[in-house]
């Protein structure tokens, strides 16, 4: 029997972290956070293109996926 089971735009089940951005934060710290390594900011900003348009640009209270 086919899977008719349906994935949310966005491949959100694809994410099982989530991040709320606090004061101060940037992608690049949100990064070593979970990762280790500032450098690897890009994966969240491609895994929340959704909701940013800019890497330099997020605020307080957004809720980013963390892939």
């Amino acid at each position: 029997m086919p899977d008719t089971t349906k994935t949310p735009p966005g491949g959100a089940t694809d994410y099982t972290q989530w991040h709320e951005v606090k004061k101060g934060e940037t992608l690049s710290k949100i990064a070593e956070q979970y990762y280790g390594d500032p450098s690897l900011y890009p994966k969240i900003f491609e895994a929340n293109k959704d909701v940013l348009k800019n890497p330099d640009l997020i605020r307080i209270g957004q809720k980013l996926r963390i892939p």
